[in-house]
């Protein structure tokens, strides 16, 4: 059964990629051919707001799963790069679902 950490940071990552998608290929767009500021501003700061929730999440996550510094970095900055959260979520918990599934359970 997957824990309530990996449950919360794969809600976090679905939420953060898709607003880095929204921003990236609507927000901008609008605000550079139609200076229209209105998706940057709104979904901008809520995305700035969920990115560090999914960061300390992420910390969180690794520090309990004593994830190599690399991996923690890489899935951090995965939540910078348009749809690239979207692969780190898979990833992570693929991962995490083949360690549990080789650790012994406890008597």
């Amino acid at each position: 059964m997957p824990s309530r950490l990996l449950q919360l940071y794969r809600v976090l990552a679905v939420v953060t990629g898709i607003g880095l998608a929204v921003l990236t290929f609507v927000g901008i767009p609008l605000q550079v051919f139609r200076h229209d500021q209105l998706v940057v501003r709104y979904v901008g700061i809520a995305h700035g707001w969920l990115f560090m929730a999914y960061v300390v999440v992420t910390l969180l996550l690794a520090y309990s799963r004593r994830w190599k510094p690399l991996k923690v970095a890489l899935v951090v900055l995965a939540g910078t790069v348009p749809l690239a959260a979207f692969v780190a979520e898979r990833r992570v918990v693929a991962d995490e679902r083949r360690a549990m599934s080789t650790v012994p359970a406890a008597s």
